[in-house]
């Protein structure tokens, strides 16, 4: 069997705009580049999912220079890019396939933001067969992304929240929510 992938998604400059809000987990990129080098020194599978946006002026955007990598994952050569300009890692790119053909079924995903687009690519994943592992304090979450008020009246969630929301949502359903810790006790 093939080792575990792990998909880094969407680690890119653009997060670092102000546009987004305050965010919780500041250690998030640091855990993801834990992850990433205990993968790298055991020789399994690492992919990089980057988000390019089709919106001008996008934070996302190739324009602004919010599609670069952060230095704590860029990515090496021989290892897989995709990108994409939807939520879901899925949508649009070879990664299915290139999965598919390497023979791996496990998943480990981190990056950002939590309730986006590791979300949606943590659902398209299990319900395309895969089993995932969440790195849950690889992964984070901005208050910008509650600034729609679906519900008048109430309080904006913080980003701890809307994380903590969104991990829920995942564990036990379409993955299993563990810390880099644990992950790497378990690395390949």
């Amino acid at each position: 069997m093939t080792a575990a992938a792990l998909i880094l998604i969407d680690i890119q400059t653009g997060f670092d705009a102000p546009v987004w809000g305050p965010r919780n987990n500041p250690g998030a990129e640091a855990n993801a580049g834990r992850l990433l080098a205990r993968w790298r020194e055991a020789g399994a599978p690492v992919i990089h999912i980057r988000h390019v946006s089709r919106e001008p002026q996008s934070p996302l955007g190739p324009e602004t220079g919010g599609t670069a990598f952060k230095p704590e994952v860029a990515p090496r050569p021989g290892e897989a890019i995709f990108e994409k300009s939807v939520n879901s890692a899925f949508i649009g790119t070879g990664l299915e396939d290139h999965l598919r053909e390497a023979g791996i079924d496990q998943l480990v995903i981190c990056g950002l933001t939590t309730p986006h687009c590791v979300s949606t690519t943590v659902r398209m994943a299990a319900n395309l067969g895969f089993s995932v592992r969440l790195a849950h304090d690889a992964c984070a979450s901005f208050a910008a992304n509650a600034r729609t008020d679906w519900a008048a009246g109430m309080a904006p969630l913080s980003a701890e929240e809307i994380h903590r929301g969104a991990v829920s949502h995942l564990h036990g359903e379409f993955a299993t929510a563990l810390s880099t810790a644990s992950l790497l006790a378990d690395a390949p």
